[in-house]
């Protein structure tokens, strides 16, 4: 299901309407990418040739024309993740705007050593935008990595940080070894893949370069398809994705605790909120507030959040005011 073809044809002719459940895709960024090493420090001689950038004066329309591609395949709830430089972002951005894509997140990735300068500030960071397809609801595993009570030494929740919208991650380097010109790193397909899809969903990459999106999905048990221009690429990456088995990558990734959250989604009936009443006015007389929430997040089987919503939705009972 890998194709040595342009994606905008490859789009119309491989893959009907409504049919992938997660897009990750890096296009090109217009930039002269093909000659990105000049700024880099880095031998060249284990990159491979045949890197096809989009000219400046072609991006827009190639913008609007893949993105257009991306939202038909999509099928409705479905998820697509673009990682794109700031130099032609706004193509991307207006390319967006033209479909029926939702915006959920505008993420920034910040990796380690960007591009050195002297007369500005380094730029290092991509951006990642976080969109779906209206008509069902999208898929987001929210404790897919960490459970919702999980704490770091300074009793931070772990959840919290991990889905903030500032990722920080290193790239890879693989000195040594044959890649392509730019390689998103495993780390961060793993979350992105973890949070927008299940076991046995069908992950796709428009530009498929390195691989790297098609053999994270393979390897958390996911199907995979995509497309890439450049035959030297092509032919090189798809020997590997033939050594990939699928679900590999399942017994490495991190577990989240089991927290006992019985309840979790479900409806408050007017009984239970009334409990949730008399027992928080009982706890707070001798528990700070976020003793009393934990407390009662175990008793009503809720997470934290939704006990504090709840909660803070009483404040204008002038009981509850009282404390």
């Amino acid at each position: 299901m890998f194709y040595n073809i342009d994606c905008i044809e490859g789009c119309k002719k491989y893959l009907d309407d409504n049919t992938v459940d997660l897009i990750i895709t890096d296009p090109p960024y217009g930039i002269n990418g093909d000659k990105l090493h000049k700024h880099y420090n880095r031998n060249e001689s284990f990159v491979l040739d045949g890197y096809v950038e989009i000219p400046k004066s072609d991006y827009r329309d190639f913008s609007f024309k893949w993105i257009k591609e991306a939202e038909r395949i999509l099928k409705p709830g479905g998820t697509i993740y673009i990682v794109s430089g700031y130099t032609n972002l706004v193509d991307i951005l207006d390319a967006l705007k033209a479909t029926s894509l939702t915006e959920i997140n505008h993420i920034i990735w910040k990796y380690n050593f960007g591009v050195y300068t002297k007369n500005k500030f380094i730029s290092s960071h991509y951006h990642i935008l976080f969109y779906t397809k209206p008509g069902k609801e999208h898929t987001f595993n929210t404790f897919c990595r960490f459970g919702d009570g999980e704490k770091d030494l300074k009793n931070g929740s772990l959840n919290y940080q991990d889905r903030e919208d500032v990722w920080i991650i290193n790239k890879e380097y693989k000195p040594g070894k044959i890649k392509n010109k730019n390689e998103l790193p495993t780390e961060l397909l793993i979350k992105m893949i973890q949070y927008s899809s299940n076991e046995n969903d069908l992950v796709c990459d428009l530009f498929l370069g390195s691989f790297s999106t098609a053999k994270v999905a393979l390897g958390l048990n996911r199907n995979a398809i995509g497309f890439e221009i450049s035959s030297t690429a092509f032919k090189h990456q798809i020997e590997n994705i033939q050594k990939i088995k699928k679900g590999c990558l399942l017994n490495d990734i991190r577990k989240p605790t089991e927290t006992n959250i019985s309840n979790r989604g479900k409806y408050w009936d007017i009984h239970e909120i009334d409990k949730l009443k008399m027992r928080y006015l009982e706890l707070i007389r001798y528990k700070n507030k976020k003793e009393t929430i934990l407390a009662l997040s175990k008793e009503f089987g809720r997470g934290h959040f939704a006990i504090l919503n709840k909660i803070e939705s009483f404040n204008e009972i002038d009981e509850f005011k009282l404390f």
